[in-house]
């Protein structure tokens, strides 16, 4: 199973605002689709946590892509990664990012 609270962040690039961008991926990584009110697309699906490991591993990336590229326009997906916690029951994904179009430095 995929642990989207554990999720890390990995920025190949500095900004001022690399902090804010930090909180708001993780708000947004965290957050069930559906439970934010006035914004119900806000958030992750996370229908794929039932799915087999390697199409849950696909449908999770392409949902984090997607999202940040609505909601965060200052950071871009580069790449998912996933390593297994130390009881190996857990996968934890980690999102590279890079500066994307609408960060203004």
């Amino acid at each position: 199973m995929i642990d989207t609270s554990g999720i890390q962040l990995d920025f190949d690039y500095n900004s001022p605002e690399l902090e804010d961008i930090r909180r708001c991926l993780t708000v947004l990584y965290t957050t069930r689709e559906g439970e934010q009110p006035l914004d119900r697309s806000f958030g992750l699906n996370v229908d794929f946590l039932s799915e087999p490991m390697p199409v849950a591993q696909s449908k999770f990336a392409l949902e984090v892509v997607r999202k940040t590229a609505i909601y965060e326009p200052r950071a871009r997906v580069k790449e998912v990664t996933y390593t297994q916690d130390e009881t190996g029951g857990q996968m934890i994904p980690k999102v590279h990012l890079a500066k994307g179009d609408g960060d203004n430095e």
